[in-house]
């Protein structure tokens, strides 16, 4: 069966075996098919004529495999008769080539004629003892691998004449199922039913490596022609894996790349691009695969290099490399070998090696000799270079700077399972590579951005302008310093970025070959510009490059530069939608009309109405047809015979409410009678013709009328509505002239010209004649004949001065008086730039969620307390981060119709501080609050009010973190105050819970006792014990009740108790208990926050990241419920309240 993999059909079936068909397999070059089954034949197929072109027979059992060769006109087979066959089918060849001459196609006829054979056996291979499973060929080399039943592997060599058996690899305990050739390397992979998969060594023929599965046995092996990868079928599935790491070992210095290649050390000249072998590398004692350098350290001053490997525990070899060797051995000095973990350089001559065992680090000279001792902060895997005298320490979710010298951790980061460190060139910024993920951080470990990816990642390097450049499996990738990413390049194969110059890249393969590829960078180079402000360099890209496409439009857009997106944009729509953002109306009327669409001339109304440019507002309205808006637009702008103009195109589009509107806004009381009569109203007609004084009109009208005359309200005072009369028309809004932006001078001369021809065709009065309604002929005769004859007179009259009254004035000589001096020109305003605000300066650098909420950023804060104390459920703090914000502003009443004017308070502020100077905002709440809060819910719980006094005690942990406080020895206070929150949370929980369970005695008594092992007041405790005492007598545990009794007299109690206790004691005496309680005081032990059951120590549990409250693992990834805020089980760095905390 012919499937095609992609549509997942199958496209025909092969008939012909008469039996199961073992395997199956394409050959490289020709459209054949071969198959092995166990009617003890091996069929070709022809997949194109969908034909059987030879069977091939000689085998007197099942047949469990066939194959060809690589690249001669051969088969191989293996049978359960014990033999392994090679085939000759070079005769198919011959017979499937088109013949050259009619003497060869008569030769073709003839042996398909008379019966001619296609393939032959040529060699027969005996030495198995049970059945051959499997039999391969090698990729290059004449040799032939076989796995049997008999557990053993063969291996056999052939040539033109005869094959013979060259060796036994003998290790399986079981059949085995399938055996290969690996690609690339010297080595045999063998699979058997005893779970294993083997692999040996081809040359020495000893077995290297073994893998195992517990419960699989593997059945078959597939090797990846090109790539370093297995694919192993086992009863489970299948899996796919690779048998050594492909990564390079190398370290980069200047102009020159350190690495390893072929187990040795190398270094290549990106100017010259010459390599030199400089010296080899020792062999580990292991014999396992895998033995490539992890890590390489270089010193450039003293040209030494550090190679490390994690082969039986780690170890390092030190190089010294003479400046004049060029790689010659008998200049090298023999290498300094080690154990260690991981070893790096951190000085011109010192070293540092991690010793895992006592977690410190030891730091050697270049004789390997023990220079100092470092005991480590955390416990460290693995240790990178951070700048002189520094080590950055890996440990399992973070990573720390650590001073050698002051033995001081100088910053600490939450990043897991980091792989790679890469600083920058000058050391200011630092990339934390992880399987999945980026971290960007600078050299003091302050987190700037993640980036996460789903494939993985594999390398990176930082260029000269500060661009983090990386590469996964399929993609090279960058990454700007404010966290904003993007592909440069798609890849075929995986690659290690060793070096960033410009728009090159030097990487190394994975074969250890030196490449550069030449990429495109202006997108990052032209965002990064954007990013630092750089907008000469910004035009000059515009000017100079073919920036394009909807994602640097889009970034232009979030980023807020629309007017620079718009030179990239030739889609009149896009170009529209940006001129409007950007607010240039110039370039958004040309737009708008070349579009020419209902939809965007409303739009464009609005953005101009929004500027106060009335006449682009006037004539989007003109093109809608939107009179009624335009009418009411002329009545506010006060262009009054205006709105008479639009009441006679309402007149001739029948429209009797636009007549009545413009009637109204014209205070045309008659004209309002008329309109109302025509329609039919008359009663209206009358009341308004009465009501304002037209007495002939409203008496014609109540003759009409007859007895239907309305009643008008009597001994009322009626004064007529009269629209104001405008004492000047106005024009477009004044606007602040401001110096112009460096993207807007290329825009300008467009949108100017291409304004003034708008206008040029919206005609003298904005498009009068332009509503394609009335023509002017029709306007004249209905009563602006006298405004056409006016302004004819005033175009005959050109330039001279009549009707303006300038006639010459007799006026007196001019006196020689001092002229007064002043600028040539009058000079243009200049807006003053608008400064940061306070709640921007407070939140700029703080990473303190209490300064955040009090700034208003409240996201931010959300944020902050997420990655801090993992918290998620924020509507517990809704009211206390409104208080924070209001707390730490006070608002000033400004004139009327005037916002309020919002004023930040600075916490400490005197009239003496710098204006240039901001301190921290005052926050609301205080640590001193909380002691109060505090004792009053002490007071609570001693009253019994358990209600209230959670109520008291949630609210405390709810505004903690929000606190800000000042020094360490609060920060601790802070933290100890949540301890004791806690435990009372957690004791009132179990109280209220034990109070709802009246008909279960036995949980009753469980959670008084759990309640005991809360730690509390003494004055809270005595009486916890006393109710768990009580609780236990009653219920017949006598033996418990005893020892609460002891426990109580062991706390001070005051008489009454002491009396009591006494009394319980005497009364159980050596009395057991009557019921199984799940307690036991004698074993330590925490109560789960959620089932309230008991954690014995040594049981896994998990914790809330704030509160710490300790849960069963089945309560992992629930809210926490004793905060009620947390993630049970999140990752979090820790409660951030002190700046203290983060220098």
């Amino acid at each position: 069966m012919l499937t095609k993999f992609e549509t997942k059909s199958c496209l025909f079936t092969l008939h012909g075996h008469l039996d199961y068909i073992r395997t199956v397999q394409f050959h490289d070059e020709h459209p054949w098919i071969v198959s092995a089954s166990d009617d003890q034949t091996i069929r070709v197929w022809n997949w194109q004529s969908r034909t059987c072109v030879a069977v091939l027979t000689g085998h007197n059992h099942y047949v469990m495999c066939a194959s060809f060769h690589p690249k001669e006109d051969l088969v191989v087979s293996a049978s359960l008769d014990q033999t392994v066959r090679v085939w000759d089918i070079g005769a198919l060849r011959k017979k499937s080539s088109s013949p050259a001459d009619d003497i060869m196609r008569l030769t073709q006829m003839n042996t398909d004629l008379f019966g001619g054979i296609d393939a032959v056996v040529k060699y027969v291979l005996e030495g198995h003892d049970r059945g051959v499973n499997w039999a391969s060929f090698h990729p290059t080399l004449p040799l032939i691998v076989s796995g049997a039943d008999d557990r053993q592997v063969k291996l056999w060599r052939m040539n033109d004449t005869k094959a013979w058996e060259v060796d036994t690899l003998r290790g399986h305990m079981n059949n085995v199922s399938c055996v290969l050739f690996h690609a690339k390397q010297d080595i045999i992979v063998s699979n058997s039913e005893d779970k294993s998969i083997r692999v040996w060594d081809a040359t020495k023929r000893t077995g290297i490596q073994t893998f195992r599965r517990e419960h699989d046995r593997f059945w078959v092996l597939a090797a990846h022609p090109e790539m370093n990868l297995l694919a192993a079928g086992h009863d489970s599935g299948m899996i796919v894996f690779k048998l050594e790491r492909e990564r390079p070992a190398f370290a980069v210095s200047g102009d020159t790349v350190f690495y390893v290649k072929d187990r040795f050390l190398r270094f290549y000249e990106y100017s010259t691009q010459k390599e030199v072998q400089v010296a080899p590398i020792r062999r580990p004692g292991s014999v396992s695969l895998n033995q490539s350098p992890r890590t390489l350290s270089y010193s450039p001053t003293e040209n030494a290099v550090l190679i490390c490997s994690d082969v039986d525990g780690g170890s390092y070899e030190l190089f010294i490399v003479p400046k004049d060797s060029a790689g010659r051995a008998d200049y090298l000095q023999d290498a300094k070998k080690g154990s260690g973990g991981s070893a790096v350089f951190i000085a011109r001559n010192r070293f540092a090696v991690l010793e895992k065992s006592s977690n410190q680090v030891l730091v050697k000279s270049l004789k390997n000799e023990i220079v100092k001792k470092s005991p480590l902060p955390i416990g460290t895997d693995v240790i990178y270079y951070a700048g002189t005298g520094n080590v950055l320490c890996r440990a399992e979710d973070r990573v720390a700077i650590f001073d050698l010298q002051q033995r001081l951790v100088l910053g600490e980061l939450q990043a897991s399972a980091v792989k790679y460190v890469i600083w920058s060139n000058d050391m200011e910024s630092v990339a934390l590579l992880s399987k999945h993920a980026v971290v960007i951080a600078n050299k003091k470990l302050v987190h700037r951005c993640t980036l996460h990816e789903t494939i993985r990642v594999k390398s990176g390097a930082w260029d000269e302008n500060g661009v983090f450049i990386y590469s996964t499996l399929n993609h090279i990738k960058y990454c700007l310093p404010n966290g904003d990413s993007g592909i440069i390049k798609t890849l075929d194969v995986p690659i290690y970025i060793t070096k960033v110059a410009g728009n090159t890249i030097a990487f190394l393969d994975r074969d250890g070959k030196n490449k550069i590829i030449t990429v495109d960078a202006s997108e990052y180079i032209f965002k990064l510009a954007l990013l630092r402000k750089r907008y000469d360099h910004v035009m000059s890209m515009i000017k100079n490059s073919q920036l394009c496409g909807q994602a640097v439009i889009s970034y232009l857009q979030q980023k807020g530069f629309p007017e620079v997106a718009l030179h990239f944009v030739k889609d009149e729509k896009t170009r529209f939608n940006l001129a409007l953002e950007s607010g240039n109306i110039q370039i958004a009327v040309a737009s708008a009309k070349e579009l020419d669409d209902k939809d965007h001339w409303y739009r464009l109304g609005i953005e101009a109405l929004r500027q106060g440019n009335v006449g682009i507002v006037e004539y989007a309205y003109q093109r809608t047809k939107n009179f009624d808006r335009l009418a009411f637009l002329y009545l506010l702008t006060g262009y009054l015979d205006k709105v008479g103009f639009m009441s006679k195109i309402a007149g001739q589009n029948n429209n009797l409410m636009g007549q009545f509107h413009n009637a109204l806004y014209l205070g045309d009381a008659k004209k309002r009678v008329e309109i109302l009569e025509n329609a039919g109203q008359l009663p209206l007609a009358y009341v308004t013709a009465a009501t304002h004084g037209l007495t002939e009109i409203a008496d014609r009208l109540a003759g009409e009328l007859g007895e239907d005359v309305p009643s008008l309200p009597e001994g009322k005072t009626r004064s007529l509505l009269i629209p104001p009369a405008p004492l000047t028309a106005c024009g477009d809004w004044p606007l602040l002239r401001v110096m112009r932006g460096i993207f807007e001078g290329g825009l300008d001369a467009t949108g100017r010209a291409e304004q003034e021809e708008d206008y040029d065709d919206a005609g003298g009065d904005w498009g009068d004649e332009d509503l394609e309604i009335v023509d002017a002929s029709h306007v004249i005769e209905n009563g602006d004949a006298g405004h056409a004859d006016e302004s004819e007179t005033n175009e005959e009259d050109g330039d001279e001065e009549g009707g303006w009254d300038l006639e010459d004035l007799e006026l007196p000589p001019e006196a020689d008086t001092p002229k007064a001096r002043g600028p040539e020109r009058s000079a243009l305003f200049v807006a003053p730039t608008p400064g940061m605000p306070v709640s921007q300066i407070w939140t700029q650098k703080s990473s303190l969620a209490g300064e955040h909420a009090a700034a208003g950023n409240f996201d931010t804060a959300m944020r902050l307390l997420s990655r801090q104390l993992g918290i998620k459920n924020f509507a517990p703090l809704k009211a206390l981060f409104l208080d924070a914000h209001m707390g730490s502003h006070t608002f000033l009443r400004a004139f009327a119709s005037a916002p309020v004017i919002p004023i930040a308070v600075e916490k400490g502020w005197s009239e003496s501080a710098s204006p240039n100077v901001r301190g921290p905002p005052a926050l609301v709440f205080s640590f001193a609050q909380m002691d109060d809060k505090l004792k009053a819910a002490y007071k609570a719980t001693t009253e019994g009010k358990f209600p209230e006094a959670l109520r008291q005690f949630l609210n405390i942990l709810y505004t903690i973190p929000l606190l800000v406080v000042d020094s360490r020895r609060e920060v601790d206070e802070v933290k100890e105050l949540i301890e004791i929150v806690r435990e009372y949370v957690l004791g009132l929980r179990m109280e209220v819970k034990r109070k709802e369970l009246k008909n279960d005695a036995t949980r009753q008594q469980e959670l008084a006792a759990y309640f005991t092992n809360c730690k509390l007041q003494k004055v809270h405790m005595r009486l916890v014990l006393t109710s768990a005492m009580g609780l236990c007598f009653k219920g017949g545990n006598y033996a418990t009740a005893a020892n609460f009794a002891r426990m109580l007299l062991d706390n001070g109690p005051n008489e009454a108790q002491a009396k009591k206790a006494r009394q319980v004691l005497q009364a159980c005496g050596d009395r057991k208990d009557a019921h199984q309680l799940n307690y036991d005081f004698r074993n330590p032990f925490v109560v789960c926050g959620a089932t309230f059951v008991p954690i014995y120590r040594g049981q896994k549990d998990v914790s809330c990241p704030y509160c710490a409250s300790r849960f069963v693992p089945s309560v992992e990834g629930q809210l926490c419920s004793i905060c009620e805020l947390s993630v049970v089980g999140a990752d979090a760095s820790g409660l951030l309240c002190s700046p203290t905390q983060s220098r």
